[in-house]
């Protein structure tokens, strides 16, 4: 299925009927959109295609509600706009050009055919019909949702009340921004129906007990927390004893964490063991007030509860600000004492007429007085975000609406400059005149200046590229710089979020291809991309010395790990970081200054929980056991097995050494797997049929029988319970049968990945259900005899290293009986001793990889009577993809960038906001970050994560002098030396005494370009009997030269 681009030429409202995504079969494209199905499903990506959507306004604001919901792909989405390009456009509208301005293009010509190459399925047109209070509204029946931004109130209440008066009422979005602040309203009509108000898969809950009782109490099994609230219903699967409750949903009372009641189940049969709860997604329906009455009784979101009034107090000075354009049909001077004094007064008036109120916020309304004209690029793409969501919800359906009121002020990034004077916030006729009226001339400059190391050029590094574009960060003619890093190259899958990539650009480099890009937005930044990845082997690039020509980092980064590692290079260099990821519809943001906040690594996330190895190998009781199954087999028996005898071929010249070596009794790690690899490696494509049919036998059949000849159905514990009990399963075999589709694919799917490991050629038509059958119709299964197994049952077991497990003499034997054999058979030529590993890719449908995993977990899943999961979900666990959508990517950018110009501005602690948001809540919540904690060693001696205590030496500088040195300097007696894990001197180890003498080139041995390392250093208490104190680090230069203050 292929998509194409159709801008309409028409300046009128009539819009013609463009394609959908997939019209016809209504599939969906998974190479572009995967990521984002795993955030809205199916079912909403459907409602999407069929959708249209009107938005008016394509300023900062507007452009960036476009570029989400064509991203998410709408059907078609008309974009409306009556205003000519200007300068100052070009730094709130990122798909405006300086040649638009100098051509005196309509902002809507402009950005059409750009907004429509985001998307190919997307219908992308314009229109530059005036839309005021005399416009005939009939047009926009043809929408599901209108947006409008930049519209004056009176016209937003006319289509408003228009928009409801439909049947279906047409979805309406209200969004604003006024230098510091913005608003979203919403109103979806009387009744809005929601499948799905928060989009979380629902868990299988394991049963410990159900009482027999009025009401029956369930209880979950070894305390697992269920999660539910009073009212909400669950079905039962699979209980013993209380049978009648299978199939049925009950509504919940809620009793704890891990109980809960379920009304009357007295009358039923008594609970005897095992069964699972699922919760039962519920449609809800939410009400909406038209803009007229929310207007002076507006239900509000409160997303900073620092300061709770705001959003009402928001919400008076911007209907005062509306009073104030009708009267004056112009927005407030900035600078202009008498505008301001005229807001605040309407301010007033305006407050005392609303049902909902909070005291006026006199600062709040100078501040929006004098910023009204500005623009904060980064407020717009946060408030974009949020408000593109509540796009897709209004005609999908998908996740709780906002209700009905979004306000957020950005105060914090301007009340620093109270004291600076007007003229500081006047216009100068370039790109940075909205900007300039409300950060001012001197911090705009700072920005200009900044150098900045971007790690990461995925989704949120494209969104933060744009914003430091239009905030003119690190500009050439300023000595300022963005330097940019990523490995990475484009996919197909990326251009679904990361906006600045289209289809031309697949398979090129992340950074260079979104540094081109980014110049398109604003040619005057400097930009140094590069494509390493950060981490300790690329040390020699990110050196002190690169670091101390940076103002700050940010990263753009999906691995912890990662952000970890550069937690550790910003807190050694002093550099404030910036931070930020999503998942799906959340997002959090960590902003990170040197002694003001804690770091990345002062907090730990708690390590994901790992299944138990039983649990994998024989007991799987969920199918994301089934899942991880079927991935740990694709990579044991398709890469890591065919690794390993490459690196045993590298390592021992030929298989007649390794004969002679093993005949002399010698141990080489990894023979015994490696010979038996040689001699039961497949020569034609016949025999890898053969070996993925016996593969199917041993997984499916054998491995079953197997299990109930250790453990028969009866079988009891030592405390007369059942073992075969939830949450174990007891497997069925499951005997092969080639017209059953899933054996059909695990079969050909396992033949095609021995093929490839094996370098074997096959055609198509090896493929085909004939050619298949044919071979499988020559291969003989063995009886299957019961062997003598240990099988672990201990949860707490971890997976045996085959590699380091003794060899029997009978294995050794046999082992070099088989090398004997494939000598004299000369299977240990050259090509023979070189296999090809693969590497699971599970965006390639047509390696087979997924192939693999699907059925072969579907199939393990049918074996333990487990609900198999589809492809889709099976690639999302496999590929452990992480669902993403464009909404949230620009929010989290936006307020990172935002944290940015006050971090540039050297701003305190009290105005810096970390923030944690669920768009499909929606929920936002805005907090300080964590301050620094500064730790007393003794008396007056105290240090933070952010200390590093220095001490510089010379070529025969040794050990004694080094902790004569800490202790002259920082007043305090080191008792112990530790670089790395090398302990250096711990004085209870016997001969460290004699360590004192040597030199600390001696003991460190440093690389002879090292200049410094770090020590870790524990400090005599000031009492005998307790402990060592820890300390910061202590920087070791081994030159005086070296130290650079």
């Amino acid at each position: 299925m292929t998509g194409r681009i159709v801008i309409s030429q028409a300046v009128d409202f009539q819009p013609s009927s463009p394609p959908s995504m997939a019209e016809d079969s209504m599939e969906i494209d998974d190479s572009l959109y995967s990521r984002q199905r795993y955030v809205l499903g199916d079912s909403a990506m459907h409602q999407m295609a069929q959708s249209a959507v009107f938005l008016s306004g394509l300023g900062g604001l507007g452009i960036e509600i476009a570029k989400n919901i064509v991203l998410a792909g709408v059907k078609a989405v008309t974009l409306h706009d009556t205003k000519q390009c200007e300068t100052w456009d070009l730094g709130s509208n990122f798909f405006l050009h300086k040649e638009d301005v100098l051509s005196q293009r309509k902002r809507a010509e402009a950005v059409c055919p750009r907004v429509a190459e985001l998307n190919p399925y997307v219908h992308v047109d314009k229109s530059i019909s005036a839309l005021d209070d005399n416009t005939d509204l009939s047009f926009l029946q043809k929408y599901q949702c209108v947006i409008l931004t930049e519209v004056r109130l009176s016209l937003l209440k006319r289509v408003n009340e228009f928009c409801r008066s439909q049947r279906p009422p047409i979805r309406f979005i209200a969004c604003d921004t006024y230098g510091i602040c913005v608003r979203v309203f919403c109103d979806f009509g009387e009744e809005f129906e929601v499948l799905d108000p928060t989009g979380e898969e629902p868990k299988e809950i394991f049963i410990q007990s159900v009482t027999q009782d009025n009401p029956g109490v369930v209880t979950c099994l070894d305390n697992q927390p269920h999660g539910l609230q009073t009212g909400q219903s669950v079905v039962f699967r699979e209980v013993n004893g209380m049978v009648e409750l299978n199939g049925t949903a009950r509504q919940v009372s809620v009793l704890s964490p891990h109980s809960f009641a379920i009304g009357d189940t007295s009358h039923l049969q008594a609970y005897a063991h095992g069964g699972f709860f699922v919760l039962v997604k519920t449609p809800k329906i939410y009400t909406f007030e038209p803009l007229e009455r929310q207007l002076w009784d507006p239900q509000v979101l409160t997303p900073d509860f620092s300061k709770p009034e705001a959003p009402l107090q928001i919400h008076a000075a911007m209907l005062a600000l509306d009073t104030f354009q009708e009267q004056h049909n112009r927005l407030p001077n900035t600078g202009c004492l008498q505008d301001t004094e005229t807001l605040l007064k309407l301010t007033e008036e305006v407050n005392a007429t609303l049902r909902n109120r909070a005291p006026v916020n006199a600062e709040l309304v100078q501040w929006l007085s004098r910023t009204a004209r500005g623009t904060l690029p980064p407020l717009s793409a946060a408030v974009g975000g949020l408000a593109s969501q509540e796009v897709l919800k209004a005609i999908t359906g998908k996740f709780a609406p906002l209700q009905q009121w979004f306000y957020l002020d950005a105060i914090e990034v301007v009340k620093p400059l109270q004291n600076l004077p007007a003229e500081e916030f006047l216009p100068q006729g370039d790109r940075y005149d909205g900007l300039r009226a409300c950060i001012g001339k001197s911090l705009c400059g700072e920005l200009h200046k900044l150098r900045v190391f971007m790690v990461g050029c995925g989704a949120i590094g494209c969104e933060m590229l744009k914003n430091f574009a239009l905030l003119g960060v690190g500009l050439a003619q300023s000595s300022g710089q963005v330097c940019i890093t990523d490995p990475d190259l484009i996919e197909k899958s990326n251009l679904n979020r990361q906006f600045l990539f289209r289809p031309q650009h697949i398979q090129k480099p992340k950074s260079t291809t979104a540094a081109e890009a980014t110049l398109k937005i604003n040619p005057d930044l400097q930009l140094d991309p590069h494509l390493n990845k950060v981490c300790p082997a690329t040390e020699s690039i990110y050196n002190d010395s690169f670091y101390s020509h940076l103002n700050l980092v940010v990263t753009a980064l999906d691995s912890v790990e990662a952000r970890r590692y550069v937690d550790s290079r910003c807190v050694s260099n002093q550099r404030a970081l910036l931070d930020s990821g999503t998942m799906g519809t959340k997002g959090h943001t960590e902003i990170i200054v040197p002694n003001l906040t804690e770091s990345y690594n002062s907090h730990r996330d708690p390590p994901e929980e790992e299944i138990p190895f039983c649990t994998l190998k024989s007991f799987p009781s969920v199918i994301e056991h089934t899942i991880q199954w079927a991935r740990d087999k694709f990579e044991n028996a398709f890469v890591q097995k065919p690794s390993m005898y490459n690196s045993f071929w590298q390592t021992h010249k030929s298989a007649e050494f390794v004969l002679q070596k093993m005949q002399a009794g010698e141990s080489l790690e990894g023979s015994f797997e490696v010979i038996k690899l040689l001699n039961r490696r497949p020569h034609c494509w016949e025999q890898c049929i053969t070996l993925a049919r016996l593969k199917f036998e041993k997984y499916f059949k054998r491995k079953a029988l197997q299990l109930l000849h250790a453990f028969p159905l009866d079988t009891r514990l030592k405390d007369g319970s059942l073992f075969w009990q939830s949450p174990k399963r007891p497997p069925a075999p499951i005997d092969f049968d080639l017209k059953d589709p899933l054996h059909f694919t695990f079969v050909v799917s396992t033949a095609r990945l021995f093929a490839g490991i094996n370098n074997i050629p096959y055609s198509e038509k090896d493929l085909c259900g004939e050619a298949v059958a044919e071979i499988l119709s020559h291969v003989k299964i063995p009886k299957y005899q019961p062997t003598v197994k240990c099988i672990e049952t201990d949860e707490a077991a971890k997976k045996p290293d085959q590699l380091k497990m003794p060899l029997s003499s009978e294995e050794e034997r046999a082992a070099i009986g088989q090398l004997q054999y494939a000598i004299a058979g000369d299977f240990v030529k050259a090509d023979r001793l070189q296999m090809s590993p693969l590497q699971f890719e599970k965006d390639d449908d047509s390696n087979g990889h997924l192939d693999f995993v699907t059925s072969a977990s579907a199939l393990r899943a049918k074996m333990y009577s487990i609900e198999p999961a589809d492809r889709f979900k099976t690639k999302r666990i496999a590929g452990k993809i992480i669902p993403a959508i464009a909404t949230a990517t620009a929010a989290v950018a936006g307020l990172v960038a935002l944290e940015l110009i006050k971090i540039v501005g050297g701003f305190g602690f009290e105005s810096l906001k970390n923030c944690f948001f669920n768009l499909a809540l929606p929920v936002v919540v805005f907090t300080e970050p964590a301050a620094v904690k500064r730790a007393l060693i003794r008396e007056n001696i105290y240090f933070s994560i952010w200390d590093c205590w220095t001490i510089s030496g010379h070529e025969d500088f040794t050990l004694s002098d080094f902790m004569n040195a800490v202790r002259e300097k920082y007043g305090i007696e080191p008792t112990m030396v530790v670089h790395g894990v090398k302990m250096l001197y711990v004085p209870v180890i016997p001969g460290h005494s004699k360590r004192l003498k040597l030199t600390m080139q001696k003991l460190i041995k440093p690389s002879a370009a090292r200049q410094y390392v770090d020590l870790t250093v524990s400090f005599a208490p000031e009492r005998a009997e307790d402990e060592d104190l820890a300390g910061p680090p202590v920087r070791y230069f081994f030159s005086r030269d070296d130290h650079m203050p």
